[in-house]
């Protein structure tokens, strides 16, 4: 009679072990996205400015930063399809070994007054920053599903510090490139050179073991591992569906307020300093409570905390639109919400979408939803201004808040049964094939 296979228990000190090295590769992914977000914010604080000053065409001045968009939806993509190949650790290098190469291009255009050559630049910028953007779903593949949202929210917390440091690197980087005999209009994109450089050298030399070495597995075999399935048919699945949604709708409404916002103030004649302190309490939302945001998706699950993400939004959206525009207290609040409705629908939607796949799908489909994130912003960049110029300020807060309850109400149709269910990998829906 065959016997009855008993459960062997993992040594105490492999434990402990495994816990330790994840800290420690978190961590790693947390200096990477530190440094490469305040080189990133630090170079593109000035494409504006940089693409006036070459063109002298102001038309022409959002030009480059559409662009920086543009390489980072390219980046998501090309990225996620080597980390398939290669692993997580080979794609955050070379990822951001091309924001270095691409600050590089910039200063040539910048020293050359050559408008293609910054915009060459400028999208291998971007595509640099798509590493920054994958790093949260390598700390996610670290971790069991009813840790991995926090995962995730410390990594995209990291951000807060590229947020904070960036802009304020532009003047004293202004003054370097000077002393070497640059514009200093070039120096910003020497923060890059420096920062995103030690990024990519601290992910090559310290992000061992390669992530998909220690990823958890505990619900691949709800899925599958078929890495030959389409990436169309795995995106029709339930779970992956419902998280891109989330996450496409979340950045497309939270740009769509967030870019007019500073040009609303300034008609209205806000000072300068009122506009960065309102744009720096949206910032503070997007990404100091994403640590927050993860506790509360691995508590309560994705679903319930999209759910919360988007009324925070409706309500961010509604209050931009009735805000006095003399009233920079009321913008402010109504900012902070939208960053803050953002960012739970932003950490939710991810953990969402990274338990909805196997470890091979993973990569695929990640790329995929962050290449669509990156174009609805530009999209919505785009957009925004042909609004504003036609409709007014409010009809942004209002179009956003009907989007995101449009996002609601799908939720409703598509997963109103799930809570009272049963709960897939981190609180969220049960892994479904795809809708047919």
């Amino acid at each position: 009679m065959a016997s009855t296979p008993v459960a062997t228990a993992v040594p105490a000190q492999d434990t402990a072990h495994r816990e330790a090295t994840r800290r420690r590769l978190v961590g790693v992914l947390i200096g990477g996205v530190a440094l490469g977000s305040t080189g990133h914010i630090a170079a593109v604080t000035v494409t504006s400015l940089v693409a006036l000053a070459i063109t002298g065409d102001r038309s022409m001045a959002g030009v480059p930063a559409a662009v920086v968009v543009l390489g980072a939806a390219l980046g998501a993509t090309t990225l996620a399809a080597l980390m398939a190949r290669r692993g997580r650790r080979i794609g955050l290098v070379a990822g951001y070994a091309i924001g270095v190469v691409g600050a590089v291009i910039a200063i040539i255009g910048v020293v050359n007054g050559s408008f293609p050559t910054l915009l060459l630049g400028s999208l291998l910028i971007g595509f640099g920053n798509s590493a920054n953007q994958l790093s949260r779903y390598a700390a996610a593949d670290l971790y069991p599903p009813d840790r991995r949202a926090s995962a995730i929210g410390i990594v995209v917390w990291a951000a807060t510090i590229g947020a904070v440091i960036g802009p304020n690197l532009v003047e004293p980087s202004g003054e370097v490139a000077m002393s070497m005999g640059l514009p200093a209009l070039a120096g910003p994109y020497l923060v890059p050179i420096v920062l995103v450089a030690l990024a990519s050298l601290s992910s090559l030399v310290f992000l061992r073991p390669d992530p998909y070495e220690l990823a958890d597995r505990t619900d691949i075999g709800a899925v599958g591992a078929a890495i030959s399935e389409p990436i169309a048919r795995i995106i029709r699945r339930p779970t992956v569906a419902l998280a891109i949604l989330a996450l496409v709708i979340g950045q497309f409404v939270m740009v769509l307020i967030m870019t007019m916002t500073p040009l609303h103030m300034t008609d209205h004649h806000h000072s300068l300093q009122a506009v960065g302190l309102v744009i720096s309490g949206h910032t503070f939302g997007m990404f100091a409570l994403a640590p927050v945001s993860g506790k509360l998706t691995d508590r309560y699950g994705p679903i319930r905390v999209i759910y919360t993400g988007t009324a925070i939004l409706a309500v961010a959206g509604v209050l931009s639109a009735a805000a006095p525009p003399e009233n920079d207290l009321v913008l402010g609040v109504a900012l902070f919400l939208l960053g803050w409705g953002w960012n739970l629908g932003f950490v939710a939607g991810s953990a969402m979408l990274s338990g909805g796949v196997s470890l091979a799908e993973r990569s695929r489909v990640q790329g995929v939803a962050d290449a669509l994130i990156w174009s609805t912003a530009a999209i919505a960049s785009l957009g925004s201004g042909v609004l504003l110029a036609s409709l007014g300020y409010a009809s942004l807060g209002l179009l956003g808040a009907l989007l995101v309850g449009g996002v609601a109400a799908v939720f409703v149709i598509r997963s109103g049964t799930i809570l009272d269910s049963g709960t897939g990998p981190g609180g969220g829906p049960p892994l479904q094939p795809a809708i047919d």
